[in-house]
């Protein structure tokens, strides 16, 4: 056998290898679908008589703190404040932090609002840190060490909660194995663009069957960082919020459940948020979640293997944190085909090809179908969204190449950084994000991913060429994912910057609390800085 021979062998198992995950892959969401439709039933009635018994009982309410954790968010702070503190509960049982890292005016609109809710009776304390040690993680913990709730909520900048959230979901906490109860997320800007329509469809798709079927069939499943609440003797129990991944929240959810805790998911209450209105902020989201992922399940996976679990949990346990691996699987495929092209026992075949075909449909259609599933349970005008479905399939290829940087990011241990996914309170048609600060950057991975649209659309003229048809649809679909992402993520980064417009405020709680001198409160509680004080005054600190 010629070097060349045992090389083309050689790739021809890569291949057929990453076609055979990738099948595997493809299947799990219709076992995803499969134990959602079984269930759903049940168990939404089984929720509502949760309600229902809740209601009909005296209760003696805990004490619970939401946390906000925020990082230079100039635009969303105060819709965020304002929320939280129209939360329906005792005001002598509810504790606000917010855990600030900001390095902006951020800190200043913030002490803004905490002071004046404090004024009018709100606990609201800001705690601000100088330097952003453990990101997200570390923000959470530090605030941990001086919160005085039984219970902890937790939502990011870009969410609003519901006044009624703490009364909906802490009555499933009546379950003392219960650690945390995660809602579901909803959508304010939905319908503002084509790539904010195809974001809610893939989020909804992985709330409403995902993170249900595996809640209502005992798999592990996972807090998603933000609309949830946990028990705090779960988080201290599973050992504590820890900044060793990008996905903290996945991480906590997997320790817990190793510790024998159970997690609930809600998929009747809705959290709305702001889905990203940039392709670059989408994409960096992505490579996030994707890093994040395969750092927890290199740190997790050999305890799961080890643990006393059924095997079908551990099975979906893996394939669950390793999800994001479908991406490098894809470009393997996609960088061989064309290459296989040289091989005689490629062509000649007609089975392999038939195999490709079929392997590379149930991978492609199997997420799209779930996807589907999902908006019309849920959308009663489901149909007219699908026309959107081929832009959903466009941006999941696209990514391919940046979320197979942040795998070999992760299964290097390449540390990097904490990349924040930009936000602008974007919530009609009529807003815009251009001229606004926290632009995510250029993405210099754009060109590879141009040259990779060039290579795609090379290998479908190559398969043309030699009369075979089946493998070039899906070679068209990758062109065409890649020149869109790169050529989107170019178009962002060229667009002109306006003159930076002041923050999107609203009134303070109080006309009083403006009137009245505010007294001015800090201190020091380990690394962070506990401060109540006027706008101005923490502009100079």
């Amino acid at each position: 056998m010629t070097p060349a021979a045992f090389l083309m062998g050689c790739l021809l198992i890569l291949y057929f290898t990453a076609l055979s995950l990738l099948f595997l892959y493809g299947i799990n969401c219709y076992i995803m679908i499969h134990l959602h439709r079984r269930r759903v039933k049940r168990m939404l009635q089984a929720d509502e008589e949760v309600w229902r018994r809740w209601q009909q009982t005296a209760q003696d309410l805990p004490v619970v703190t939401v946390q906000l954790p925020i990082y230079n968010e100039r635009y969303v702070v105060q819709r965020l404040i304002d929320a939280v503190a129209r939360l329906e509960y005792p005001r002598e049982k509810l504790e606000i932090q917010v855990l600030d890292d900001s390095t902006d005016e951020t800190t200043a609109i913030a002490a803004e609002l905490v002071e004046a809710y404090r004024r009018a009776g709100t606990d609201i304390t800001l705690l601000h840190r100088s330097t952003r040690t453990g990101y997200k993680a570390g923000a959470l913990r530090d605030g941990l060490t001086v919160a005085r709730g039984e219970f902890v909520a937790i939502f990011d900048a870009d969410f609003v909660p519901t006044p009624d959230f703490l009364m909906k979901t802490l009555p499933f906490f009546q379950d003392h194995a219960i650690a945390m109860v995660q809602v579901r997320w909803g959508h304010i800007n939905r319908d503002y663009s084509l790539l904010t329509l195809v974001q809610s469809i893939g989020i909804d798709g992985h709330f409403w069957v995902e993170q249900a079927a595996r809640c209502w069939s005992g798999l592990f499943m996972n807090f998603n960082g933000t609309a949830g609440i946990w028990r705090r003797t779960a988080i201290d129990d599973a050992g504590g919020w820890q900044a060793d991944t990008l996905t903290e929240d996945l991480d906590l959810s997997y320790r817990a459940q190793l510790k024998g805790w159970r997690l609930k998911f809600l998929p009747q209450l809705v959290c709305p948020a702001e889905v990203p209105v940039q392709l670059t902020g989408a994409r960096s989201q992505q490579h996030r979640w994707a890093k994040g992922s395969i750092q927890t399940a290199r740190k997790l996976v050999p305890r799961i293997l080890q643990a006393d679990l059924p095997v079908f949990t551990k099975y979906q346990a893996v394939f669950h944190l390793t999800n994001y691996m479908v991406h490098p699987l894809m470009l393997l495929v996609v960088l061989s085909a064309p290459l296989l092209l040289q091989s005689e026992r490629f062509l000649t075949i007609r089975e392999h090809l038939l195999a490709v075909a079929a392997f590379f449909s149930v991978a492609t259609i199997g997420p799209s179908s779930m996807y589907l599933y999902a908006q019309r349970d849920l959308h009663p005008d489901w149909i007219r969204r699908l026309w959107a479905f081929p832009a959903l399939l466009v941006f999941g290829t696209g990514i391919a190449l940046s979320n197979t940087k942040a795998i070999l990011e992760a299964l290097l241990n390449v540390r990097g950084t904490f990349i924040r996914t930009p936000k602008f309170r974007i919530e009609k048609r009529s807003d815009t994000w251009v001229g606004k600060r926290y632009r995510a950057p250029v993405p210099w991975l754009s060109l590879l991913e141009a040259l990779l649209a060039l290579y795609c659309v090379y290998g479908v003229f190559l398969f043309l060429k030699r009369g075979t048809y089946l493998v070039d649809p899906f070679l068209l679909i990758y062109a065409v994912g890649f020149a869109t992402v790169a050529g989107m993520s170019a178009w962002e980064s060229l667009q002109a910057r306006a003159p930076d417009p002041e923050p999107i405020r609203g009134p303070l709680p109080t006309d009083a609390a403006r009137e009245r001198e505010p007294v001015g409160e800090t201190g020091e509680i380990g690394e962070l800085t506990v401060v109540v004080v006027p706008a101005e005054r923490t502009a100079r600190r």
